[in-house]
């Protein structure tokens, strides 16, 4: 199978194209750097300059290459802006699948969050309603997640991941990433919002199994959401930083349910983060 990666010189995307490439799958993947091309070569794919949010150029991409199916991983993490990140799943992704129209590829899996519904104890499902409601910053991250989900499924096979927080190596969940350092200096606090996680090597072992599942929308998270009292004592340990110090946030989040994604099929290397941290 001719595999299309949109996305694929980031964490996810070396991570899948290993196990693309051992399946046998031929993989093409693309970047918007020409810096990133090497990167992308030495995991076995062939790379691809793109940016999605030119729509000529997506749709001529995939037209050329014929793909089999298309992976979804667009983020824009580099600045912390929710905005831009928005702005890829909503125009980024139109262009993905008119692309996919266009050339009559009608599988694809795309990546999605699974902090998307609104503060409670009862943990969600994938048919819990999204927190559409939700106060401003977060309003703009649910509504591009509705627009991203609501277009992957206009395709006949097309199925969404909500990942919960990926940690690993390259991450912000790292000795050496954002809530690493923030970890060290004292900034990251324990707190009660609940959070579901899921380690870089499973998620990816989620998207080759999706590729095989069809239309749909999965939780692919860890089987222990927890809240930060919990977890975050645990990280500053894994990073090499002090214990941390606890305070009220006002939200108490909500853990996710994985039943569907283990029904279908998935297991996890890391089941908790417990161990997943130190890993």
């Amino acid at each position: 199978m001719r595999v299309f990666i949109a996305g694929g010189s980031g964490v996810l995307g070396r991570a899948l194209i290993p196990l693309l490439r051992a399946a046998g799958h031929e993989v093409i993947a693309t970047t918007r750097s020409l810096s990133k091309f090497a990167r992308v070569a030495d995991t076995g794919a062939t790379p691809f300059l793109l940016d999605v949010l030119d729509r000529t150029a997506t749709v001529r991409a995939v037209v050329d290459t014929r793909p089999d199916a298309i992976v979804h991983l667009l983020t824009d993490l580099t600045a912390g802006d929710s905005g831009s990140n928005a702005r890829l799943r909503t125009a980024g992704t139109r262009h993905l699948v008119d692309a996919a129209h266009e050339a009559g590829t009608s599988r694809m899996v795309a990546e999605s969050i699974s902090w998307v519904h609104s503060p409670c104890r009862e943990p969600a499902t994938e048919s819990d309603p999204l927190d559409l409601d939700a106060p401003e910053p977060r309003q703009t991250t649910i509504s591009a997640v509705r627009a991203l989900e609501s277009a992957v499924q206009e395709l006949h096979d097309g199925g969404v991941l909500r990942f919960g927080q990926l940690y690993g190596p390259g991450t912000w969940y790292s000795t050496a990433g954002r809530f690493g350092d923030a970890a060290r200096a004292g900034e990251l606090p324990a707190t009660e919002t609940v959070t579901s996680f899921v380690h870089t090597s499973d998620a990816a072992a989620a998207l080759l199994l999706a590729l095989g599942w069809g239309r749909g929308t999965w939780n692919i998270v860890d089987d222990e959401p927890a809240s930060g009292h919990e977890w975050v004592p645990r990280f500053a340990a894994a990073v090499g930083a002090p214990p941390p110090t606890s305070s009220i946030s006002g939200d108490i989040g909500r853990p996710v349910s994985n039943a569907a994604a283990r029904a279908a099929g998935l297991t996890l290397r890391y089941p908790s983060w417990r161990d997943g941290f130190f890993a």
